[in-house]
């Protein structure tokens, strides 16, 4: 399912105090790393990181198109889903001075067919305090999100939707306030979003290589996205109509990461106005999120749209920023965001290694059998072979399993791991981020 939303529950970082090790970033054991996780195609992806307005570190692996076979580098863009929503708060913070919109303004003069919507404020929407349902919750939402839709097509499928809670009592994520606001700003100036971004953002902060509400094929060297599935296979796109300001900007690392930097040094909003979109309730800001790592905190925003994945994260203290945006992954974005981090501020992190355990065959048969799912359209045979595991999906190539202990098993050419449970005749199959539970026929 395409995902434009970033979880409430979310945690990029780990969070332990202790003291530091060392103040000497580590690039050289990131640049291993990288080494090792694209050997072992479990990660595509560019990663870039500011200091003091400056790039210290950019890195790029993977493929940004399988089927070309063309590869990441610098200039390869991304979409970002999600931390779209920031550069649309920096927006709405830039009308706020310009006397051109209220944050306590009620959305009831441009909606009101939105239910309560004389009761939500811009601030509301903001911070996600609205009660306005999530469209892309919406069961329906996979059959259209990849076709064109008109601004009044998005307005009136989120009037649609009932209230969730009552405006300022809690905290929902919702893309639905981000359309909203896209669509406000554009009322307020009488412009068009895309020209807001172009004269308020991108011009004045140089940023080149970042663009609003285009097809990914008609732009630059842009990645394709994918998910691994017993190989990658490419996904499809949700077409920018849909999400607006709420996810259709595509960038590259070092143009994101270069926009956090300059954002917290006040170049597109005074600072009065960035501390304002910092002030949190319920960890949530205006268009940013909290994140620790170990005594520090940085600020930033992540983002998930079709197979892309991606991080912005700003630290104000050490003037630090880094992007890092992925088309691909086959492991947990949050364990490569803790080494790069780590990496970053001189913090143990441990480059990858897939050592095996040997079990016998009468062990191993503790596992054999025909596995389905209620969630993947295939079966998948585990069975013996010369005293060796291998697993087979319906239509596919068998493969080997390496065994972990404690009953984990994993393939690691396509970032595929197994956790088996053998008294309960259930396996759950973990690959690209997701997790699939199977049971034994």
């Amino acid at each position: 399912m395409n995902k434009l939303s970033v979880s409430l529950r979310m945690v990029f970082f780990i969070f332990m105090v202790q003291p530091l090790f060392s103040q000497t970033p580590d690039f050289a054991k990131l640049g291993r790393y990288f080494d090792v996780l694209d050997s072992a195609d479990r990660f595509m992806g560019s990663v870039a990181v500011f200091q003091n307005g400056e790039v210290i570190y950019q890195r790029s692996v993977g493929f940004a198109d399988i089927e070309r076979r063309l590869r990441a580098e610098a200039l390869t863009g991304y979409r970002i889903g999600s931390i779209s929503k920031t550069f649309t708060a920096v927006l709405v913070m830039k009308s706020v001075e310009k006397g051109k919109l209220s944050l306590e303004q009620t959305i009831d003069n441009w909606f009101p067919q939105v239910p309560n919507a004389n009761r939500i404020t811009l601030r509301h929407l903001l911070t996600h305090r609205s009660g306005i349902h999530n469209f892309t919750d919406v069961p329906t939402y996979v059959r259209w999100n990849t076709a064109y839709k008109s601004e009044q097509q998005m307005l009136d499928t989120i009037a649609a939707q009932t209230s969730d809670f009552a405006p300022g009592t809690k905290a929902s994520y919702s893309n639905s306030g981000y359309v909203l606001l896209t669509l406000i700003l554009q009322k307020a100036w009488g412009s068009t979003y895309k020209a807001l971004l172009q004269k308020y953002i991108l011009r004045p902060g140089k940023l080149k290589e970042t663009t609003y509400g285009v097809k990914i094929d008609t732009i630059g060297i842009h990645a394709q996205s994918y998910r691994k599935v017993f190989g990658w296979w490419r996904q499809s796109i949700t077409d920018a109509s849909v999400p607006l300001g709420a996810g259709a900007i595509s960038t590259t690392p070092v143009d994101l990461a270069r926009f956090g930097s300059q954002l917290f040094e006040g170049k597109f909003i005074t600072k009065e106005s960035v501390a304002e979109m910092q002030k949190l309730e319920d960890n949530i800001g205006m268009g940013l999120f909290r994140f620790p790592f170990y005594e520090r905190w940085s600020y930033g925003h992540g983002g998930s749209i079709d197979g892309f994945q991606s991080i912005l994260s700003c630290f104000p203290k050490e003037k630090l920023t880094y992007a890092l945006l992925s088309n691909g992954s086959a492991m947990p974005i949050n364990d490569v965001s803790i080494a790069i981090l780590s990496a970053i501020f001189g913090k143990p992190f441990e480059i990858p290694k897939f050592i095996p355990v040997e079990l016998s065959s009468k062990e191993l048969e503790l596992y054999i059998g025909t596995y389905v799912s209620k969630k993947v359209p295939v079966k998948i045979t585990v069975y013996l072979k010369d005293s060796k595991m291998y697993a087979q999906a319906t239509g596919q190539m068998p493969f080997p399993l390496i065994a972990h202990g404690d009953h984990r098993f994993s393939y690691e050419k396509a970032g595929i791991e197994m956790n088996f449970s053998p008294q309960k005749n259930e396996m759950v199959m973990k690959q690209g981020g997701g997790s699939f539970l199977f049971s034994r026929e």
